[in-house]
């Protein structure tokens, strides 16, 4: 018979000694930025081609993480936006409308192939422009994007079977704003259900990240994209206001802030302009006292430190049951403090810099005023960059409803922990905030998922999970959050009248 009772070490061995303290070291492994060539100066893209601002106006892109100047783009005044549109109404009404749909689903299939050859190209602009760590660029980001597109070229022909009635036609041309979280992923979102429909579009990237929107031009050119289908408008807020109050524009298509989307809101009351809007969130991410903790902590750091706490349906809202919540926060700590934070195009960096100084100080005004409320902070020690704008992965226990951590969206990697004893008390908690964007649920037991599921007002509920996201399925809130869905065949219902 075999033995199995303990073995003890033999005379003379060396004990086995418990690693589960010692920190992991990782050799410094930064990508190359050799793939990626980026011009000193970039034009609007109209018309298919890439032009100054009728104004000469630029304004500077610059590395987060550096504070370096990564090149000057035009700002797109009245007169630019009045020629992207006349572009894009001709390109519709000549070109891109009476195309057969077959036909433009071929394009869309080569543009989707386009960005799957440029990935690593894509990735790394992305992370220099942006301040997002590489491996989220090159395995999320960037691969989502040619999904988007390569699910939508499959629609361009199978609208009449969409259930989108029995004969779907585009609005015409779409103005299109996006943020600074996700720029390439939020321009497939827009772009791609926009061209499988038959519309045209003029889009606006945020003005802190406008490669990869720039570099998206250039693989409109190199697919050749008739001239007009696809205009590229970067510069500030005022041109995002020119494109969305633009007379010649059919729909609006907003992600952003939800002050952004009021003033949109009302500024097209009356109107015949179309909109969706997809707005901010406070997710509140649930953990019942049966939750497995150890998934469930990998769950939770996905939900709030996943691009730095940049998104809009983070669960930046710990909810935790009395019972669990002091082993789930020690656990929390202990994980957090594993995280490495720092040059974003370290292929072994979990977190990279804020997107800009503004964001940094809004972040740092939020937690601080948490502080002064009363919630308990608890902030990852590490070395930062002497650069650049930084934040660590923070903590803040103790908080209360009422705090502005638990009911303003911070947008930064910051996690309020608050705790509650049933699950009625939960689903109160949850909803008690004026988004409703997306919300966690942390349970072994599938009723339980289901029950909580049923009574949250959001858009999005993951079950043991958190932050997956598809193009077959649609994203979207209520309140405050915006209206209107994105994605699946339900996104394809806002571009189509």
């Amino acid at each position: 018979m075999t033995d199995l009772s303990p073995r003890r070490p033999e005379p003379g061995a060396r004990e086995l000694t418990d690693l589960s303290d010692t920190p992991f070291r990782y050799s410094p492994a930064p990508e190359s930025r050799s793939i990626a060539t980026i011009a000193d100066s970039y034009g609007l893209f109209v018309d298919g081609e890439f032009r100054e601002a009728a104004d000469g106006r630029t304004l500077d892109t610059v590395n987060p993480a550096t504070e370096e100047r990564l090149s000057s783009v035009a700002h797109a005044g009245t007169a630019d936006v009045d020629a992207a549109v006349a572009a894009a109404r001709r390109a519709h009404e000549q070109v891109w409308g009476p195309m057969a749909p077959a036909e433009r689903g071929k394009y869309l299939f080569r543009l989707a192939r386009l960005v799957a050859e440029r990935a690593r190209e894509l990735a790394v602009v992305e992370t220099l422009d942006n301040g997002k760590p590489i491996r989220e660029t090159r395995d999320v980001d960037v691969p989502l994007v040619a999904n988007h597109f390569f699910y939508h070229a499959g629609w361009a022909d199978k609208l009449e079977w969409a259930g989108l009635g029995r004969d779907p036609q585009p609005h015409g041309v779409v103005g299109q704003v996006i943020p600074w979280n996700f720029p390439l992923l939020m321009l497939a979102w827009k772009v791609a259900p926009a061209l499988a429909t038959g519309n045209t579009v003029v889009l606006k990237p945020a003005e802190t990240t406008p490669l990869s929107a720039l570099l998206f031009a250039e693989i409109c050119q190199e697919a050749d994209l008739p001239p007009g289908v696809v205009n590229i408008v970067t510069g500030a807020g005022d041109t995002g206001a020119a494109v969305v109050g633009h007379d010649g524009v059919d729909k609006v298509a907003f992600t952003g802030s939800t002050a952004v989307g009021r003033a949109i809101a009302k500024s097209i009351a009356g109107t015949r302009t179309k909109a969706t809007l997809e707005l901010g969130g406070k997710a509140a991410n649930i953990v019942y006292d049966d939750a497995p903790l150890d998934s469930t902590v990998e769950g939770i750091v996905d939900g709030i430190f996943f691009n730095q706490g940049h998104v809009c349906c983070a669960g930046s809202r710990l909810l935790v049951q009395e019972a669990v919540a002091e082993e789930v926060v020690d656990r929390l700590k202990r994980r957090l403090a594993s995280l490495r934070v720092g040059d974003p195009m370290d292929k072994n960096t979990d977190l990279g810099a804020i997107n800009s100084a503004e964001q940094l100080g809004r972040i740092e005004e939020l937690t601080a005023a948490g502080e002064t409320e009363g919630a308990e902070r608890w902030s990852l020690e590490c070395d930062l960059p002497e650069r650049g704008y930084w934040f660590t992965p923070t903590l803040l226990t103790g908080v209360q409803t009422s705090h502005r951590v638990a009911r303003e969206e911070i947008f930064g990697p910051v996690l309020s922990v608050l705790t509650f004893r049933t699950p009625e008390e939960a689903v109160a908690k949850a909803n008690n905030t004026p988004y409703g964007l997306s919300a966690g649920v942390w349970t072994d037991k599938g009723s339980k998922i289901l029950w909580t599921a049923d009574r949250l007002r959001a858009g999005v509920v993951w079950a043991n999970t958190f932050n997956k996201f598809d193009p077959t399925s649609p994203f979207g809130g209520f309140k405050e959050s915006g209206y209107g869905r994105e994605g699946g065949r339900h996104g394809l219902e806002a571009y189509v009248r």
